[in-house]
């Protein structure tokens, strides 16, 4: 699982990804597939790509505002978030199979 994956599923699914870098701050790839680390003040030290290879755990959560009874945040394992990322990566190839 890429970010590159991660950013596709947030574009699709108009999700929010967040996941903790390993200096403690976090990161943020919205439902426009930017990743962002809010508290960054400075050039980066670290690769965010090594970054996301590290982390284990992710709180998804839908970007849709403005609804009433918006569904709450989910935490996802690595393993789940793989497959969710998979799931969107493999279905767009085969609606162009002839």
């Amino acid at each position: 699982m890429t970010l590159a994956d991660l950013r596709k599923v947030t574009v699709k699914k108009q999700l929010r990804i967040r996941f903790t870098l390993s200096n403690g701050m976090e990161c943020l790839l919205n439902e426009h597939g930017i990743a962002r680390v809010p508290d960054l003040r400075s050039v980066p030290a670290f690769n965010l790509e090594e970054e996301l290879a590290g982390a284990q755990e992710f709180l998804v959560e839908p970007a849709a505002v403005g609804e009433k009874e918006k569904p709450k945040p989910r935490r996802y394992s690595r393993g789940e978030l793989a497959a969710l990322a998979g799931s969107g990566a493999q279905a767009a190839p085969d609606e162009h199979e002839e």
